[in-house]
């Protein structure tokens, strides 16, 4: 069971950074100045640079929505072990062919046929805050709720820490 509430900033933060990692498809919310959108996106995690990068083509609408609104959020969830994440920082969307070439790999030949296809953009994202929660696990989760439902009291479904300052913070290994 994960308990976040014991962790220090530098285990949290490292934590933030397995959590990507071992998650890797994540909902990237924008804002187009009147709604929120969300959508899957593969995450790429360089946490020595204290960055998530996104392979994105350029006719889609959240390049023009990251270009006004810089501010997003990136959600993650195991649901195995009911662990979660939200990210908010600044993207931005950049044509760093070099780039997109070293991020390519076999999957995004589904979109694309090589990693110089025009179209292909950069969406690099840098967290400036994050909160986990963590989980019970699915049988310990499904035993509080039948508790709760039961006694009536509130289920627990583990507990969460937030980190505050991300952008500041030199990544640490």
């Amino acid at each position: 069971m994960r308990r976040f509430g014991s962790l220090s900033r530098d285990e949290a933060i490292g934590t933030m950074w397995d959590i990507v990692g071992s998650i890797g498809i994540c909902m990237l919310a924008t804002w187009d100045g009147e709604r929120q959108r969300a959508r899957p996106v593969a995450a790429r995690p360089r946490r020595e640079e204290n960055a998530i990068y996104v392979l994105t083509d350029e006719a889609g609408a959240k390049d023009d929505q990251i270009r006004r609104f810089p501010t997003v959020s990136l959600a993650f969830a195991d649901t195995r072990t009911h662990t979660y994440l939200a990210l908010t920082g600044h993207a931005t969307v950049s044509n760093d062919r070099a780039a997109i070439r070293k991020l390519f790999a076999m999957p995004d030949r589904a979109w694309w046929e090589t990693p110089d296809d025009p179209a292909i953009r950069l969406i690099v994202f840098h967290p400036e805050d994050a909160e986990l929660w963590g989980g019970l696990g699915r049988l310990r989760t499904a035993v509080s709720l039948v508790r709760a439902a039961v006694f009536g009291a509130d289920p627990d479904f583990g507990d969460n820490i937030k980190i505050d300052g991300l952008r500041k913070t030199t990544p640490s290994r």
